[in-house]
């Protein structure tokens, strides 16, 4: 099975070509990040196919949850993407709203025929391991987008009190966001630091399931993000309002240790 390593465009600086040629130079197999604005989508296009990237397009439902989806959905699908990575719904739903708005989304995924990934989020509707395995139960067809540094950070643990959700999540996961959360926040000051070994060793247990299992099914593509934040998920000196590190180097540390690790498994 291949390992292939997006780019995340999130808190990245610079033009648009500067990004793509960031990503490209640096050895990641694409992009991932927001649908670009209709201005942008010529361009956008014309540097993808300059640098030979692929593109993992976030979509953010809101207001109307079904429409918005559907719409960017539609618009995703263009790009030709490998997946659909989706922040669906929101924490504070019902389990009839969450089932509505579910089942509509399967039926929009085997519309379009492009694989899409729920992501596990604070605010969204996959916020903890027990409400997404509540879905993942109810719809047979769902598949996460992991990262579980919300879960993390929501439950306030390392999750050992949870394996048996974490198993059914796991099972369904298609596209991995690698960064590592921990106990009290949804991202550590650096994953290389010793202090975060332990939530390292944690997260990394974690995708070496996941990426065994697909191993095991007969997948023969897994994507995986490196998707660190900038300020205020990257902590800040106090005072000076700098980032304790650079966002950039982070990814990447993190990008090479994924390699080093998993891309020939």
């Amino acid at each position: 099975m291949e390992l292939k390593i997006y780019h995340a465009f999130w808190g990245m600086d610079g033009s648009l070509r500067e990004k793509m040629e960031r990503a490209a130079r640096h050895g990641y197999d694409g992009v991932e990040g927001p649908l670009p604005s209709p201005h942008e989508e010529n361009e956008f296009n014309e540097l993808r196919e300059e640098w030979g990237l692929g593109y993992i397009p976030q979509i953010y439902t809101h207001d109307h949850h079904e429409e918005s989806f559907l719409e960017q959905v539609e618009r995703a699908v263009k790009f030709r993407p490998l997946l659909i990575n989706s922040h669906s719904g929101k924490d504070y739903w019902g389990e009839e709203e969450q089932d509505r708005f579910f089942a509509n989304a399967v039926q929009v995924e085997k519309q379009f025929g492009v694989p899409i990934g729920h992501e596990t989020h604070r605010g969204r509707t996959m916020f903890t391991p027990r409400s997404t395995a509540r879905l993942l139960r109810t719809f047979p067809e769902l598949r996460i987008t992991a990262d579980y540094s919300h879960f993390t950070c929501v439950c306030e643990s390392l999750l050992h009190d949870q394996e048996e959700d974490m198993s059914i999540v796991m099972e369904r996961t298609i596209h991995l966001h690698a960064r590592i959360g921990f106990e009290q926040g949804p991202q550590v000051p650096h994953p290389a630091a010793p202090e975060y070994a332990y939530a390292l060793e944690r997260f990394e247990g974690w995708w070496e399931t996941i990426l065994h299992r697909r191993k095991m099914e007969g997948h023969h593509v897994t994507t995986m993000t490196p998707e660190f934040g900038p300020p205020g998920y990257m902590p800040r000196i106090p005072y000076t309002g700098q980032p304790v590190a650079d966002l950039f180097e982070v990814n990447q540390w993190m990008a090479g240790r994924v390699r080093e690790r998993f891309q020939n498994g």
